[in-house]
Formats: C-alpha cells, structure tokens, sequence
C-alpha cells in the first residue's frame, strides 16, 4: 500500500530534496528547529511560509484549506518539552521529579487554606463585629466606624498624630478576586516566596500546585516550591513568622503551612492530641466548676484561671492545682456524669478513622482528668491515654493530684516515650493542640499543629488550621478530597 493511498500514515524518510524544507536531513527527520525569539503563539511570515512548504494559493472560490499540524520536536531548555497531538496535551516537565543522582531534594511545601468560616470585612465598610469608633464632638463624620480615608475630624488641631489602627491592616483582597484560593492570590504568593533568596549554585525556581478539595474554587492548594529558600539566610522556623507571610494571609483571608518535601511529611507514624479545646471542644475543668453552686462566682473563677493558662500569663502546673483544690468536695461519680456533655470536636471520628487505614498510632496527652480523657479514647479507638489523677477519699475529691502533673514538660516527655516505645523517630510524629502547654510537644514533633489555637500558639505552632472541621489535618499530609473521602467511608 503506498503512502497517497493511506492518508492516515506519514510517508518514511527519504533523502529527496523535493521532501525537505531545509538543508540538514537531521534538521528535518528529527524535527528539531533551533530556539526562536519569537514570543508562544506568534508566528511572523517567516513562519507562514515554511510551514506551507509546497501549499498552493487557489483562488477564494477554489480554496480548500490545509490542516498544519503541531510541530512536536526534540525538547531543549529554551523550549520547554510539549506533545502535543489528538486527544492528547502532555508537557513534559521536572519539576517534581526525582533529584539527579548525587543530589537531594529541596523543595518547600506550603498548604495555603482559605478560612471560608472567618470572613474579613472590608476597611471600607462599618464592621458591625466592633463598636462604634469615638468620634470629636466638631466631627461633620456620622458616629459609626469610619471608612478608609475618612479623617476623623473637621478642624485640623483634633487630628490624629498617628494613623487609626484600622489604616494599618491590609485590604481583604478575597473581596475583590474571590472568596478562594484564587489564582491571583497563588500568583501574589509565588511573587513573594520569589523575594527570598535560594542557596548558590541552586537551578531557576519552579513551582507547581494542586488544587487539594476542588479545581474552580479551590479551599485548599498546595504549592511546591524548588528550590527552598536559603536555610543560611531565613530558617524555615523565621520564614514560618516572615512579616510578608503575616501580610499576605491578612490580605487573602488565608493561613499558609510551611513544610519541607520529605517522606514523613506524608507518611506520619504517631499523631499526638490535646484533649480540652482540641479533641472535645470544652474544658473539662470548667464542666466541673459549673456543677458546684456554693460559692455562686466558683465557675467564673476557674474559668478564668482556665483562660489565662491557656494564653501562657500562668505556669500552668500551678494554675491546675489551684482550680482543682477548688473542686474539694465533688463526687467522684461526676466524672461518669459528664460523659454524655463532652462535644466530640467535628471531624474527629472520621479524622481517627482515617488515621487507624493508614496505620497511623494515635495518642491523646491531656492536662485535665483521667478518668474522663481514658472513657474518650476508648470511646474514639485512640491507643495511648494520658492525664491527671486526683485524689479521692470516701467517694469525693480530696481538691489534690496525685503524681507529676501533665503540664507542657511532661506532655513532651510522654510523646517522646511513646515515639520511642514504638521505634518511630520524632520525624515521623504530629501534635495538634490549642493552648500554651501544648508547645512543649509541638515543638519536640516533626510537625506540631495549632488548632482553633491561642495567639501565642498560633504565632510558634509550626501550622495553623482555623477551620470547622479538624478533618484538614489530613490536607497537611498532601491528600486531595478525594482520597480524604475514601479514607473516611
């Protein structure tokens, strides 16, 4: 069968100089044309007419159009490798390849979610979350907060020497481009990640991303940068805390997860959680105070120590102690009647659930009581439970611990217990927790998590999630959507 008779086959090379558009045979049987100026997508009349080859020019009524096919050629730095065929799109790219050999990966992995639950108002808008700003009696400005540029006042000695606080703070551009992670913010993200400098001798910077829950209006991307920044210059630990990464979550209404690329960023052995806050959405200790009536301001009290600790203004040994010798008195039965209150936080079952596919250990490190926090575990299938004991004498609580209090010393000691018990390396270990006890540990693990956290927690935590639902921990570990709901069936 000849070439003219099967339109759908090429015609094999041939050293005619009828069938060559150029001089080389190289050249032009392996497709090869050297890099142009030209920009992509802009073919100048040089290129019309060797692409036409031996086309001829009929006229319009006689015109029959001649399909040119997608020059698909040897790929060179210059003109990054694309195939380009029927059916078919396929660039050919390294960026997440595999390092050459002798070398080791560098890349940084950041998480960037939209927090969809904690909208920013505009500065251009009253916030009806605030009260009304103060405002001079000589003011022409209604008594509400006052717009972005507005002055505050109409006579210039009540000016302000400073600008309002409101001024400082950065415009909520998700207004403007998308209440999502939108391309123009992953664009403004890459722009300033492209300000840090990279170690000598490193290739260009490349990056790619993923859309991690969903491809039009992603909640969560996931970015990979390559190279890192230079170690030398900003650690990953003062890039976490960068002032342009604090400005750039304010303007997109985002928290951004700094990791490194490793093998136990997504193949975690041991996740450790607080209990109070994080695992349930109460403190325990309050629960107790609020059953005791006598003295009517108790359970403001311990409220309130509660509060301080968990900002870090108490050592919290001390503070545990002191709200528990305020407890004096209770039946030890009201532990047993607190189980149907405990509000299990969303997304821990199926979170748990997940954990134990993966073959993942679970532990729970609370600072409340251990009667209470070894019935949840048992409850949610975790593996290691660890809390206070009190003392009870004829069926009360005596208001005394007894052995060391699990404070933040000691939840970090128990962690790197049970890691070492297990034989997995702090590596491969998370930590989620909310308050400043928890730093201890997250600090000691691999990753530690700031959950719905404290200032102070969210600022040191090595990641942050302020969603709805602690089922996002599993995006940190790089799972998209869709194998998140195979996890959790």
């Amino acid at each position: 069968m000849t070439a003219n008779s099967s339109p759908s086959k090429c015609s094999r090379p041939s050293l005619g100089a009828g069938q060559r558009r150029s001089s080389s045979y190289l050249r032009e049987h392996q497709q090869y044309r050297p890099p142009s100026n030209r920009p992509d997508n802009h073919f100048g009349i040089d290129t019309v007419v060797e692409d036409l080859g031996t086309t001829s020019i009929t006229p319009p009524q006689q015109q029959t159009y001649t399909q040119i096919s997608h020059f698909n050629g040897i790929p060179s730095p210059e003109n990054p490798p694309r195939i380009v065929e029927s059916g078919l799109n396929h660039e050919l790219s390294h960026t997440n390849c595999a390092p050459k050999p002798g070398q080791r990966t560098n890349r940084l992995i950041a998480t960037i979610f939209y927090k969809s639950n904690n909208p920013r108002l505009s500065n251009a808008f009253p916030s009806p979350q605030k009260a009304p700003s103060p405002v001079p009696a000589d003011s022409d400005v209604p008594s509400t907060d006052l717009a972005a540029a507005v002055a505050p006042s109409s006579t210039i000695e009540n000016f302000p020497l400073e600008p309002p606080t409101e001024a400082s703070e950065p415009e909520p551009l998700d207004h403007v481009y998308g209440s999502y992670v939108s391309p123009l913010c992953i664009t403004s993200f890459l722009h300033l990640m492209g300000s840090f400098p990279v170690p000598p001798g490193s290739p260009e910077p490349t990056s790619s991303h993923r859309c991690l829950d969903d491809p039009t209006h992603p909640l969560v991307v996931e970015l990979v940068l390559s190279p890192a920044p230079a170690p030398d210059y900003l650690s990953l630990d003062d890039l976490r805390r960068h002032e342009l990464i604090y400005r750039f979550e304010r303007e997109w209404n985002v928290d951004v997860a700094l990791q490194p690329d490793t093998l136990w960023r997504r193949h975690p052995r041991l996740v450790v959680f607080d209990m109070d806050s994080t695992l349930i959405t109460q403190e325990v200790i309050d629960l107790l105070a609020a059953t005791i009536t006598e003295p009517a301001d108790l359970a403001g009290r311990v409220a309130n120590i509660t509060h301080r600790a968990m900002l870090g203004e108490l050592e919290f040994d001390a503070a545990f102690r002191e709200r528990v010798a305020l407890l004096k008195g209770l039946p030890e039965t009201i532990f047993e009647n607190l189980r149907p209150v405990l509000k299990v936080t969303n997304g821990v079952k199926p979170l748990l659930r997940a954990l134990k596919r993966l073959g993942v250990k679970t532990a729970v490190l609370s600072g409340g009581f251990l009667p209470l926090t070894k019935w949840l575990a048992g409850e949610l299938g975790i593996d290691y439970a660890h809390a206070n004991e009190v003392v009870i004498e004829d069926g009360k609580l005596t208001g005394e611990v007894k052995g060391i209090i699990v404070g933040k010393e000691r939840k970090r000691d128990l962690l790197v217990e049970i890691a070492e018990k297990e034989g997995f390396s702090l590596d491969q270990v998370v930590a989620v927790g909310d308050g400043a006890n928890d730093l201890l540990m997250m600090e000691k693990a691999g990753l530690g998590v700031a959950w719905n956290a404290k200032p102070r927690v969210q600022m040191e935590a090595g990641a942050r999630l302020n969603g709805e639902t602690i089922l996002e921990l599993l995006y940190l570990f790089g799972f998209t959507r869709e194998e998140i709901e195979l996890l959790t069936a």
